[in-house]
């Protein structure tokens, strides 16, 4: 059996992990304030409203799709069109909230409580949705309700992404740090 020796700390003698978490962090640097506000003007934030309207889109389709493929079924309409709602109501509440909260743009503590509570309250809604369909549907097509659901959800990730790719295919400007003359 192999035996692991601790890790060095920056001292050179060897100690716990606790000790090496509290070591200084070697060859790190603030920023100042003019790196600070580059690297603002180079990262600008990330609106939530297009991801929310490709999960508008996304779910339109989907009801069309449902409606084309229900050979008269209302049930499977009506399921489809709710598991849709049931995905997309929550995300333009919790998109609501984040716009609101990076218009105050308070400190990252309160911005991220923020983004827990309004994360929580968005599954706690979807969760309501999900389990009054019963009683708001006369019949609860299933398959359907979660098929406009995970479609719908799914269009938030791949919106996601795509704007990842588009943002890094764009150029960013002066790097932080660099001389512009």
């Amino acid at each position: 059996m192999a035996t692991i020796a601790p890790e060095a700390l920056p001292s050179g003698r060897a100690g716990s992990a606790e000790e090496a978490d509290d070591a200084p962090d070697a060859g790190f640097e603030p920023l100042s304030a003019e790196q600070a506000a580059q690297w603002r003007a180079a990262h600008p934030p990330q609106s939530p409203w297009p991801v929310v309207g490709a999960q508008a889109v996304a779910g339109l389709v989907a009801v069309a799709v449902g409606w084309w493929l229900s050979d008269g079924d209302v049930a499977v309409r009506w399921s489809v069109a709710y598991g849709v709602l049931a995905a997309w109501l929550p995300a333009v509440l919790f998109a609501r909230m984040v716009a609101r909260r990076m218009r105050v743009q308070a400190h990252a503590g309160g911005a991220l409580m923020a983004l827990m509570v309004g994360e929580g309250i968005k599954i706690a809604l979807t969760v309501a949705l999900l389990l009054a369909a019963p009683r708001v549907l006369t019949q609860v097509h299933w398959l359907a309700l979660l098929a406009g659901f995970v479609v719908t959800i799914k269009a938030a990730w791949l919106a996601l992404w795509w704007s990842s790719k588009r943002r890094a295919a764009m150029p960013r400007g002066a790097a932080i740090g660099s001389k512009t003359g």
